[in-house]
């Protein structure tokens, strides 16, 4: 693992993934990106599969957190922001992956326009074999990933709601709208895999923590 500090940092919560989180990880530290100037953050969280030998295998080139016990996953988002050393963060989960220019496209995007806040990228959808589906505009359809936030803004607006253990991202995104905006790089440069096991296919869990975001923002909701 690189010594100096980094550009950018890659946060990864990962509960139960051993079958997906050895793809996520390849496609990261295969980025057409210096590798010094970017650091790898996972956070464990609980997982009782094969997931802590996963990444024990890339442990040379990552930084480990491993909750002893389940935390939830806004919990473990917030934990591994408060180990960030960069000025730019993006959360990968542990289930998707990443063309080799995700990183360079969305750095370079965001230093030619400085007066941008966040910056979203267009993102894939592909099968359980990581097969294509469709594309899909990360402004028209947004998801909590592939998206480069600055570090200082991210902690301004409180990070995550651990209240929130599903729509999560739609709190911090409604929070952050409220003082910032998130830009669109048309490019489709992240793989979201739908498969039988994400997290969103718990309808009562999803309906639960939905009441719980219009009781918190209302009208916000879009």
């Amino acid at each position: 693992m690189q010594k100096n500090v980094p550009i950018i940092t890659i946060i990864i919560p990962v509960l139960n993934q051993e079958r997906f989180i050895g793809r996520c990880l390849r496609s990261i530290l295969s980025q057409n990106f210096n590798r010094d100037e970017f650091e790898v953050i996972v956070v464990n969280d609980g997982s009782t599969d094969k997931t802590e030998f996963a990444l024990s295998l890339f442990e040379e080139e990552i930084q480990i957190i491993t909750n002893d016990s389940n935390e939830g996953l806004p919990a473990s988002l917030n934990k591994a922001i408060r180990y960030v050393r960069s000025p730019f963060i993006v959360r990968v989960d542990a289930d998707d992956f990443v063309s080799r220019d995700f990183l360079l496209f969305l750095h370079n995007f965001a230093m030619h326009n400085n007066y941008m806040d966040a910056i979203a990228c267009d993102y894939n959808i592909v099968d359980n074999r990581g097969e294509w589906i469709s594309r899909k505009s990360c402004l028209d359809e947004p998801i909590a990933c592939g998206i480069l936030f600055r570090l200082d803004q991210i902690i301004d607006i409180g990070m995550y709601d651990e209240n929130f253990l599903i729509h999560e991202e739609r709190d911090l995104r409604i929070r952050f709208l409220k003082k910032y905006k998130i830009h669109r790089l048309e490019l489709p440069l992240y793989r979201y895999r739908r498969h039988d096991t994400n997290i969103t296919n718990d309808v009562k869990s999803v309906k639960y923590h939905f009441t719980k975001l219009s009781e918190k923002h209302g009208d916000k909701l879009d």
